[in-house]
């Protein structure tokens, strides 16, 4: 007789579900790093990282903002589609979704920076520029990135391949 559900016993899938989490929350980390990079790259009159450290509420508001982003991955991963007849590796170590991934991290940078200078560009008498002023405005400023960054990465998470 067939059986109907999985046929790994239940502590291989749980043991898999926590491996998956692992893996994609390492790797959106090393991408939230990076996309902080690109950003002091891409507006070079706001450097962020070394804003941010310039004053307690701006390290909270980083820390938190990483938080909620981690949030978001560790959601996705956790409640994201798996292939069905998938191999145990292939539930963890999906390519599609790492490609996803690759992809999301790329159009948040794009969407996120263009919208930002397009925005900046067409309120003139709102200078996006001078939150460089304060650390306290640049720890808003990637509190938000990072959240951005989060529902977009947490999207490519759970979206069906």
């Amino acid at each position: 007789m067939d059986q109907i559900g999985p046929t790994d016993p239940y502590y291989v899938t749980v043991l898999l579900w926590m491996a998956r989490i692992a893996f994609f929350a390492f790797i959106c980390a090393f991408l939230v790093w990076l996309g902080i990079r690109v950003l002091d790259v891409l507006t070079p009159r706001i450097h962020e990282r070394q804003k941010i450290g310039e004053s307690p509420l701006s390290i909270g508001l980083f820390i938190g903002g990483f938080f909620i982003f981690m949030g978001l991955v560790i959601h996705g991963a956790a409640t994201g589609l798996v292939v069905v007849g998938a191999s145990a590796v292939e539930s963890v170590f999906s390519p599609n979704r790492l490609g996803m991934l690759a992809a999301s991290f790329f159009v948040s940078l794009l969407v996120g920076i263009t919208l930002f200078n397009l925005l900046d560009w067409l309120t003139p008498k709102i200078p996006f520029r001078n939150i460089r002023e304060t650390p306290v405005a640049v720890g808003v400023y990637v509190f938000g990135y990072m959240v951005f960054f989060g529902l977009i990465i947490h999207a490519a998470l759970t979206t069906s391949l």
